[in-house]
């Protein structure tokens, strides 16, 4: 398994900084979340057509990759953005990334109003597309599908190598109470990327923390990958873009390789 972080929580950083980070700690992968005030990435200069082969180029050169790109397509909303799709599409092409994450929900806690049959509808018209454009798209367990069995359906319902999962390892267990057995039971062999973070519950609200000084079963969760023989990218998802009293990305991302790599020794 490699390592690899997203950009939301370095929101403020350039792409040098970006880069500069993620080789001088040993990271292999840089999970794309907007920069700056740019979540499409559409406006950022090294990712347009006419630059974008020279960033791919300095990433291979830094022994990097783009492990995933995290779109901001909410498959729930009211007017879907086709051309985004897209354009993310394109994007992840010319990075020579497969896989692209998509919102089934929007926030991490579960909204009660999400039309589920219209996130199934989008999924089963983006597939085809997708499939054509050699991209996978990973159902982010968030939300109502960060229940794992409903999760599962969804992905059965679909039926195409084209929607897989992304394993947002906190909320199945923080917010539908799920042990790591049965979450991977249910949607182990469709992981194909998976999000790293920690939290306590502290007088009812939840509270973010860095690797190791939260209370998730991180150990449980990282053998349940191990002994599925998952072999792609454990990626540290700090949302500092939208708190900004989370500790500082140099401070979060050099104790994540620590604290990681001590949990992987455990297993």
């Amino acid at each position: 398994m490699k390592l690899s972080f997203s950009t939301v929580g370095c929101p403020n950083w350039t792409w040098a900084e970006i880069t500069a980070c993620a080789s001088d700690l040993g990271f292999k992968g840089i999970e794309l979340r907007g920069m700056g005030d740019d979540l499409s990435l559409r406006s950022v200069p090294v990712f347009q057509p006419d630059q974008i082969v020279n960033t791919a180029k300095t990433l291979e050169q830094k022994g990097l990759a783009i492990s995933c790109v995290a779109s901001n397509l909410l498959l729930n909303g009211a007017d879907f953005d086709f051309e985004e799709a897209r354009h993310t599409f394109e994007l992840a092409n010319g990075l020579g990334c497969r896989y692209i994450r998509v919102l089934g929900d929007a926030w991490g806690h579960p909204d009660p109003g999400t039309d589920e049959n219209l996130v199934r509808q989008r999924l089963i018209d983006l597939a085809p597309p997708a499939f054509d454009a050699e991209v996978v798209l990973l159902v982010e367990s968030n939300g109502v599908w960060a229940e794992s069995s409903k999760l599962r359906r969804l992905i059965e319902d679909v039926n195409s190598p084209a929607v897989q999962v992304l394993w947002d390892i906190h909320h199945p267990y923080r917010f539908f109470g799920e042990a790591p057995e049965e979450t991977f039971a249910n949607i182990g062999k469709y992981v194909r990327h998976v999000h790293i973070k920690d939290s306590v519950m502290e007088a009812g609200k939840l509270r973010y923390k860095m690797l190791t000084y939260g209370d998730l079963p991180l150990e449980a969760m990282l053998s349940q990958l191990k002994r599925g023989g998952y072999q792609g990218y454990l990626s540290m998802e700090w949302v500092k873009r939208w708190n900004d009293e989370l500790e500082e990305p140099g401070v979060a991302f050099a104790h994540y390789v620590y604290g990681l790599g001590k949990l992987m020794r455990q297993i």
